[in-house]
């Protein structure tokens, strides 16, 4: 597979605080890649150092196998999308989208061609005779991924360009921008920290944490295999459930021990062979819990909580158990519901839990 954007032993440090830390990472030709982490984690420092907005310290940086690292960010071959519009607010939305053509001496017909292109795929072409301030945070939000388009380039570079939209606007945003990707087929690097937005957009995403990547993988190996335990509790919502215990062999078996509580983890999936030890950490989703009526139709070993909360959500419904000096959260159907108090029967569905060890945080 050809590599559009590689990143090599990249470093940046303000002072003597360093933000990326011997960074690599090579981007597949046409994948749409996410830099997910929470604030200060380095994803947008990253994002801009492919830019050129930024110096390195140190390492390189290739597009399309041709070392930019000290290039202007105009000769990179990128277009960048922010997360204010930057629209010039005296412009119409077909002058935001021509003049840095024009600054580059495109001939006309050109511009007008891409101009064209552009405002169709993005269903911008009523508003091009408007300006920014007649525009809705989502009109101006397209206009500003048109700009980008119509450089015509090979590699999309996008700041957290949802983050100032409401719920609605991002969430029909964000499938424009797939169906974008599906269609141009060009590569695209975007940033955020809006887990959802990244587990439906990408087809791998890098999870970052004090300016390392800590996993980079496809969303669903992150969500199901997760690396660490950083990784584990960042990704999901409602989060993973965490218990301390101990991890013990019988009969040749794995088995796992809280608070006097054990049972079997026969059938995880394991990265080697699970050791004896004192110290672990027990991760389970809330929907890889099973509850009730379910538990007839799998072979599974059955423990008993009581309900301490339930949060209705609609289609789903959130259930607090206590269960072994434990909170547990349950994703469970919304249209059941449950009392305070009440006893239900439930098993883990330990072939997608995850083990960790509690020194390292790292899966076993």
């Amino acid at each position: 597979m050809n590599t559009s954007v590689s990143i090599k032993d990249l470093s940046l440090s303000f002072g003597a605080i360093d933000v990326l830390k011997n960074l690599d990472l090579d981007i597949h030709d046409g994948e749409f890649l996410v830099l997910l982490g929470s604030s200060g984690c380095g994803k947008s420092t990253l994002l801009n150092c492919i830019a050129g907005l930024l110096d390195v310290t140190g390492g390189q940086i290739f597009i399309k196998d041709k070392n930019v690292t000290w290039l202007e960010p105009k000769d990179r071959g990128i277009g960048m999308v922010f997360q204010s519009y930057a629209l010039y607010p005296q412009m119409t939305v077909e002058k935001n989208l021509s003049f840095g053509l024009q600054v580059a001496k495109v001939p006309k017909a050109e511009i007008d061609k891409r101009v064209k292109r552009a405002s169709e795929i993005l269903q911008i072409e009523p508003l091009l005779k408007r300006k920014p301030a007649e525009l809705s945070g989502g009109q101006r939000q397209r206009v500003a991924i048109g700009r980008a388009l119509v450089r015509d380039v090979d590699v999309f570079l996008f700041d957290e360009p949802l983050s100032n939209l409401d719920a609605k606007l991002r969430s029909e945003l964000r499938v424009e921008i797939k169906r974008l990707h599906q269609s141009l087929e060009n590569t695209m690097v975007y940033v955020t920290h809006d887990q959802i937005e990244a587990m439906t957009l990408a087809d791998r995403i890098a999870i970052m944490r004090g300016g390392v990547i800590q996993q980079l993988d496809e969303p669903t190996t992150i969500y199901n295999r997760p690396v660490n335990r950083y990784v584990a509790g960042f990704i999901g919502s409602p989060p993973m459930n965490f218990m301390d215990g101990e991890l013990r062999h019988e009969n040749g078996k794995p088995v796992f021990r809280t608070n006097d509580v054990d049972f079997s983890l026969e059938g995880y999936d394991a990265n080697g062979e699970l050791p004896e030890t004192d110290k672990v950490t027990l991760g389970v989703r809330p929907e890889h819990i099973v509850i009730d009526k379910a538990l007839s139709e799998e072979n599974l070993e059955v423990h008993e909580a009581t309900v301490d909360l339930e949060e209705p959500m609609g289609a789903d419904s959130l259930l607090w158990l206590k269960y072994a000096g434990h909170l547990m959260t349950v994703r469970v159907n919304g249209n059941v519901r449950y009392k305070v108090g009440q006893k239900i029967r439930f098993a883990f569905d330990i072939p997608l839990a995850s083990v960790f060890d509690a020194k390292t945080e790292l899966r076993l």
